[in-house]
């Protein structure tokens, strides 16, 4: 009996030890601590959104990619039937969206029935590709927390590179590496219910795999024809999500 209780409670510490470890490195995680955005894109943010007593059928949260859809065609085109809220704001990390759907409130007068999430390019230069994949799923987290109704669409991380001005592309083998790292990972949030991922970053290069200037013409930013891409890769997808 002394040998079975001892081996016993070896086994619960052996997995208590284990199990400790993940815990504090997802606590320690600083792709997924909230960082104040409290700036007047945000504000505006929440005005609108009071002022439009909460409509919209379908929210995209991100950083400057999401934010310039704004007075693109293919916003319209694409997505205009769904009453799309777009809540992307530049420069914002993880930790960013984090916060304003938390502390900042944004989504407290909102009943989306989807959301849209492309975000983690600008954790990039300060983060593992496991820490911004942890930032991301704080958000799923999150997003379903507060509505567990509604249905996300995470997105895989775009391609990006950089390169000399004149450059009418970017080698394959030049396109940012941590890139593929975060969207493997994020790629498992997908549990065909509630969670789906997609990734879309093959649209955005060419037939061998590299990415030309007139789709990101810095490399990062979208554009109108990038945007357009964007749009006919998920329209359809939201389209479901919406059923």
């Amino acid at each position: 009996m002394y040998r079975l209780i001892t081996a016993g409670c070896v086994l619960a510490l052996g997995l208590l030890t284990s199990l400790l470890p993940a815990q504090e490195k997802a606590a320690d995680n600083l792709a997924a601590r909230k960082l104040n955005r409290d700036i007047p894109r945000h504000r505006d943010f929440l005005k609108r959104i009071e002022e439009s007593k909460g409509a919209g059928d379908v929210i995209f949260l991100g950083d400057s990619i999401t934010h310039g859809w704004e007075g693109q065609k293919a916003w319209q085109e694409h997505f205009g039937s769904f009453k799309p809220v777009n809540l992307g704001i530049g420069g914002d990390q993880t930790g960013h969206v984090l916060w304003r759907i938390t502390e900042g409130h944004e989504l407290d007068q909102l009943k989306p029935k989807a959301a849209v999430i492309m975000i983690g390019t600008n954790n990039i230069g300060g983060h593992t590709a496991q820490q911004i994949a942890g930032g991301i799923k704080a958000i799923v987290e999150e997003l379903k927390k507060q509505k567990p109704d509604m249905k996300i669409l995470v997105l895989g991380v775009f391609p990006r590179g950089s390169g000399p001005k004149d450059s009418k592309m970017v080698p394959a083998d030049k396109l940012n590496k941590k890139i593929p790292e975060i969207n493997a990972i994020i790629s498992k949030l997908d549990d065909g219910k509630t969670v789906f991922y997609k990734d879309i970053g093959k649209e955005f290069l060419d037939e061998s795999g590299n990415l030309p200037r007139s789709i990101m013409p810095d490399y990062l930013h979208l554009s109108g024809k990038g945007y357009d891409i964007w749009g006919r890769a998920i329209k359809e997808d939201i389209e479901r999500l919406l059923k």
